[in-house]
C-alpha cells in the first residue's frame, strides 16, 4: 500500500510522484522514458545496474544507502519477508522484463 502512493503496476500504469513499475526486471535503473529520475539513480544506471530481484531487494531495505541522493522518500523495509513479498506482487503484476 506505501509503494501504491507513489509507484504503479499492472495494465494502464502511469508514472505517479515515482516512476511506473511495468517491466522494471531486467531493465537499466534510471531509464524508463518520461520520467524525470534524481540525478543519482541516473548516475547509478549509468555505472551499469539493473533492476533484478536481488538488486530490488538490497534497495527495498535502504534505498539511501543503496543510491545515495536518490528522491525516493522512503526509509525502506527491513524485515526479508516483507521485501520479498513486494518484489513477488511487482514481478506478478507486469513488473518482470520482457
Amino acid at each position: 500500500k506505501r509503494c501504491a502512493a507513489c509507484h504503479a503496476v499492472g495494465e494502464g500504469a502511469e508514472n505517479k510522484v515515482g516512476p511506473h513499475l511495468n517491466g522494471l526486471i531486467g531493465r537499466t535503473a534510471g531509464t524508463l522514458p518520461d520520467f524525470k529520475y534524481s540525478e543519482a539513480m541516473v548516475e547509478y544506471g549509468a555505472a551499469g545496474n539493473v533492476w533484478t530481484e536481488e538488486t530490488l531487494f538490497t534497495y527495498l531495505e535502504n534505498p539511501r544507502t543503496t543510491v545515495k541522493g536518490t528522491k525516493m522518500a522512503f526509509a525502506g523495509l527491513k524485515d526479508e519477508a516483507d521485501r520479498q513479498a513486494v518484489i513477488a506482487f511487482i514481478v506478478a503484476n507486469g513488473g518482470a522484463g520482457s
